[in-house]
């Protein structure tokens, strides 16, 4: 039986992690306000001009822009994007499980995978598999700007258009709401206009052609480029978001869970406490009739 010193350590360490946990529910509670209204900011703005390039990807020409050429080659990219810090559930679980199978599935069909990362917990785990990994991001989430959405969406173009894959899917968490995440792998190299309006109306030719001014070279080199990187950007703001709503729910049952503890080993400590003042009661009884 441990001894009411013990217990009552147990009782002081329990109620201090229950403290942490509080504060650290409150804060991601605080986070998640400010990144939620972020991304409901930029949402509709990065979805319509989504829908605006694939739009436009069926009515000119694909191989006016590198960036809409469809390629025949094996080699595929997996951008993986999790969060620097743990403690928040099942975010980054949930995660790296979706693209290992991603990965696998990829190399079932003869395809060659590498990664890129954005992410301590991605890293870390992929370091330790035999995929290679091109590149990695981290540190990120703590003041996310959109320069970091210029830089990672810079680097994926370049690599995309110098060769080095011919296909670049995301795999990230969207925000839901502050409980709920949702795990998506998102093709986003070449513009696909079949997976935005489906395939039979990407076939069609619904609105005729446009005209563009100063031309269609030109306009392609400045709208598709910046339309990247807007999706990157939108992506580091959903899982922004949700890592917050993650992590303030992950905090909020283990303050839960360490108040049960507390109640549970105060109870075990009373009984014991209660035990102990019984038999020396008893054993001062039994004296004093022996005194007698």
């Amino acid at each position: 039986m441990p001894s009411l010193q013990s217990l009552r350590r147990k009782i002081s360490a329990f109620k201090n992690t229950q403290k942490i946990t509080k504060a650290m529910k409150m804060v991601a509670a605080a986070k998640l306000k400010r990144s939620q209204d972020r991304i409901l900011a930029a949402r509709p703005y990065a979805l319509k001009m989504r829908g605006v390039v694939s739009n436009l990807s069926r009515r000119v020409n694909r191989s006016s822009h590198p960036l809409l050429q469809k390629r025949e080659g094996k080699k595929v990219e997996v951008l993986v994007v999790t969060s620097d810090r743990g403690l928040c559930g099942g975010f980054n679980g949930n995660i790296v499980r979706k693209s290992s199978e991603f990965v696998r599935q990829c190399e079932a069909q003869g395809l060659q995978v590498s990664l890129s990362i954005v992410g301590r917990k991605g890293r870390d785990y992929f370091r330790r598999r035999t995929w290679p990994i091109r590149q990695e991001w981290t540190g990120i989430f703590d003041k996310l700007t959109f320069e970091h959405a210029i830089d990672i969406g810079g680097d994926l173009t370049d690599h995309f258009v110098k060769g080095t894959f011919d296909e670049l899917h995301i795999v990230y968490n969207e925000f839901k709401s502050a409980i709920q995440q949702r795990v998506i792998v998102e093709k986003l190299f070449p513009v696909d206009a079949a997976a935005e309006f489906g395939a039979a109306q990407a076939e069609g030719t619904t609105g005729g052609s446009y005209l563009y001014e100063p031309g269609e070279a030109d306009l392609l080199n400045i709208f598709i480029p910046k339309h990247f990187q807007t999706q990157t950007f939108r992506i580091l703001l959903e899982s922004a978001a949700a890592e917050h709503g993650a992590r303030m729910a992950a905090m909020d049952g283990a303050t839960r869970n360490a108040g049960q503890l507390i109640k549970k080993v105060t109870l075990h400590y009373n009984k014991t406490r209660q035990t102990a003042i019984t038999k020396e009661l008893m054993d001062i009884v039994g004296g004093a009739e022996a005194l007698k």
